[in-house]
């Protein structure tokens, strides 16, 4: 099956999408893009990939569903489109931020700029009905995800991993914390990080001084 994804994921990925599941997937997700209001745009479907090819690619933060709000979801994981309002989560990743690196406070909460220097901004669902959270969950994403992430795991040495709450953490147990820089906290959202484990965990410049260490470049978060 032809997908249209950046070049360097193809060819690692071409086998999975030649998968049965991934068929069904594609058209399970067709037919709801002809039928229903679905975010992201169809074109941005891909976008963490395009904006990060595998070669590139330093960190990796894992989400759950893109945003299911209109104008919202870009196809980046906690990430908005310029001049849409900055959900809670983005919030208080911007405020650790803030108080880890002391940088100012991000006007716009588009993350493009960090999945150009290197960081995989992936969800484990890339597709969502509008206005109902979960809608595409079980239909084969999570398989394909899965998958990525196992080849992040195989192909690639010192790859630094945010896991922020159960979800993606459960998602990550295939990770090998001997080969990657695997951080672990709570998720960024009101309620979990309100509650501790959040705040304070200085995971940004964390990642800086790992991949300073391997002589890499440091992400400009």
């Amino acid at each position: 099956m032809d997908v249209k994804i950046d070049a360097s994921w193809k060819a690692y990925l071409q086998s999975e999408f030649a998968q049965p599941y991934f068929a069904d997937l594609v058209a399970f997700v067709r037919e709801e893009y002809k039928t229903q209001q679905v975010y992201p745009p169809g074109k941005l479907m891909f976008n963490a990939f395009d904006k990060c090819p595998f070669d590139q690619t330093k960190v990796v933060i894992l989400g759950q569903d893109p945003y299911h709000g209109r104008g919202q979801a870009n196809g980046l994981c906690f990430s908005v489109n310029d001049g849409v309002s900055k959900p809670p989560s983005l919030i208080n990743i911007f405020k650790e931020i803030q108080e880890d690196l002391g940088q100012p406070f991000p006007v716009s909460g588009n993350l493009e700029r960090w999945a150009e220097q290197g960081v995989l901004l992936l969800n484990s669902t890339l597709t969502v009905r509008e206005a109902s959270p979960g809608s595409h969950q079980g239909r084969g994403w999570e398989l394909f995800t899965d998958a990525v992430i196992k080849c992040i795991n195989d192909k690639k040495e010192g790859v630094v991993f945010m896991l922020w709450g159960r979800y993606a953490q459960d998602k990550g147990k295939i990770i090998d914390p001997k080969r990657h820089f695997v951080l672990k906290a709570k998720h960024p959202s009101p309620m979990s990080a309100n509650s501790g484990g959040w705040f304070g965990t200085k995971h940004f410049s964390q990642a800086n001084n790992y991949l300073r260490g391997r002589g890499l470049g440091e992400i400009s978060w």
